[in-house]
């Protein structure tokens, strides 16, 4: 089967496409700050391609209920689960249509075969999907769901069980997680008879509340609306991402009506957007990590003393000032206080650059050492300005005689290129994708999400035998006790410098109705009305 490489993303067009010029009033117009890399929610980490991917296009068995982490029903309309949590049996949803095309006319609704596909396409290196696009299943695999799943089994058209190998206590959260979409299995059988099976991530069919018609990279996606949507067709005809890298021109966008809803807007920006007659500025606590990681794999920064010293030399008041403009707060732990498990005991590390050199040279390097400080090149929650945050570490380093050169790629090359472990310090950062502690400590630092997520390349035995007994209990307090010990073995060996909490901001037009910022980070346009003013 032939790999497609990620530049045939570069445009697609369906047989119903057409053209679009200015708003219309069933016209919803995301102005997005970045190209999605893909539109299979499973080969990708990032929101941007979620946004693009698994919000409008598939579904879930179960989801988030909007605007909370509630776990709630989706294709799924029940399910049961046994006492020694090793079996999950989910009751399926009927009359669920999956998208028509131009290229695909589906015969049968959604039943238990496209769950049993979609998941063995995950589970099973020998399934005949599994190498077709990337191969690659980064959250899955960080997630170590393919170790967990034993196996998925139709108990009939419509209903599936799971059988685990170990009881998983954020099970249900994994499975409403953008990577565990459900993808049509007559959609794949027909491609496979057709010898062309790269279609099925490049041109994708779902159950989602609209259906994909035409993508052109760097500039725009356009959907329309799926009118079977089991929830109830959108509102909205159709849904257009205009693909802004700029923040600037986005809000130029959203101020002239050519956009209703914006991505990321400058902090600087928001004092003028809240007192902007015709927008709103919706906002909530950011359940995200901004961070810098360090490679442990690499020396000097396999020293724990020379990752604390770096971590002691920035100077992340000051950060918070320049880059978040006060909106947000100082992160010293990997989880954000959002979360129970957060631990308020850890102190935060205190700016001290002569401590910092100090343990410089107990460690034999007085005179510093060079290093590459990685920069990403697009707006995040989580980080409004990476470059800038790199030019200020640069200059706290350069204090402590540490010479970084700033280092930056696009952005689907940026996360190629460190997932591969290229970098040495890097900055990057995660928004929550569940309400549950594992999100973030197991995704992001145990030693199962070395090659994966685990940007850090950091293994420790202590850290991840809290976390593995934290993921088998189902009593939240018991668990955050265990992941409260977690962070104090992250805060003793710090593999990355934690920076900052962000607030979570979305400007939106007032004529737009139904929004609801997702605590996730999200952009779920479903439920959306335009009424004229």
């Amino acid at each position: 089967m032939r790999r497609v490489p990620a530049r045939a993303l570069g445009w697609l067009l369906f047989a119903s496409a057409t053209p679009w010029g200015g708003l219309q009033a069933s016209t919803l117009v995301y102005c997005s700050e970045a190209s999605p890399e893909g539109f299979n929610p499973a080969f990708y980490t990032s929101l941007t391609t979620w946004d693009a991917s698994s919000k409008p296009l598939f579904n879930r068995l179960v989801q988030f209920a909007p605007g909370t982490l509630k776990i709630v029903p989706a294709l799924a309309e029940s399910w049961e689960v046994s006492e020694d949590g090793l079996v999950y049996t989910f009751k399926l949803r009927r009359g669920v249509p999956f998208h028509r095309t131009g290229n695909f006319s589906p015969t049968r609704e959604f039943n238990a075969d496209d769950v049993i596909f979609s998941v063995n396409r995950l589970v099973d290196r020998q399934h005949p999907y599994h190498d077709v696009g990337r191969g690659v299943y980064p959250v899955f695999e960080s997630l170590s769901m393919g170790e967990i799943i034993r196996g998925v089994e139709k108990v009939d058209e419509y209903a599936v069980r799971f059988r685990l190998s170990e009881p998983l206590a954020p099970f249900l959260s994994n499975l409403a997680m953008d990577f565990m979409s459900i993808h049509s299995a007559q959609y794949a059988e027909q491609l496979m008879e057709e010898g062309s099976t790269e279609r099925f991530d490049l041109a994708p069919v779902g159950t989602g509340p609209f259906v994909l018609e035409t993508y052109r990279q760097d500039a725009s996606i356009r959907y329309r609306s799926h009118p079977g949507y089991w929830a109830g067709a959108p509102a909205i005809d159709t849904l257009v991402f205009d693909i802004t890298p700029d923040a600037s021109v986005r809000l130029q966008k959203l101020l002239a009506g050519e956009c209703h809803v914006m991505a990321y807007p400058n902090p600087a920006d928001l004092q003028m957007l809240r007192a902007h007659a015709d927008v709103v500025v919706e906002e909530t606590p950011g359940h995200n990590i901004g961070y810098l990681a360090f490679h442990t794999g690499k020396p000097p920064l396999d020293r724990v003393e020379v990752r604390r010293a770096l971590t002691m030399a920035i100077d992340r008041e000051a950060i918070m000032r320049s880059v978040y403009l006060e909106q947000g707060i100082i992160a010293h732990n990997p989880l954000p206080p959002t979360l129970d498990a957060w631990n308020d005991s850890i102190p935060r590390i205190a700016h001290d650059p002569d401590q910092a050199r100090a343990l410089l040279a107990s460690v034999g390097l007085a005179d510093g050492f060079p290093i590459k400080l990685w920069a990403m090149p697009v707006q995040r929650a989580y980080n409004p300005n990476a470059r800038r945050m790199a030019e200020l570490i640069q200059e706290d380093w350069r204090a402590i005689g540490v010479a970084a050169d700033i280092v930056s790629y696009e952005w689907g090359e940026y996360i190629s290129r460190s997932r591969h472990g290229e970098h040495e310090a890097l900055l990057l950062g995660w928004s929550g994708q569940t309400g549950d502690p594992d999100n973030f400590l197991y995704t992001l630092l145990s030693c199962a999400s070395v090659l994966d997520a685990n940007r850090a390349r950091w293994c420790d035995e202590t850290f991840d035998g809290l976390i593995h007994r934290a993921r088998r209990i189902a009593d939240p307090a018991r668990r955050d006790t265990l992941y409260r010990q977690a962070q104090a073995v992250f805060h003793r060996q710090l593999p990355w410098a934690p920076i900052a909490h962000s607030k979570v901001f979305v400007p939106v037009r007032k004529e737009v109705r139904g929004y609801r910022i997702d605590p996730l980070g999200g952009q779920n346009f479903a439920d959306i009305e335009l009424v004229k003013e």
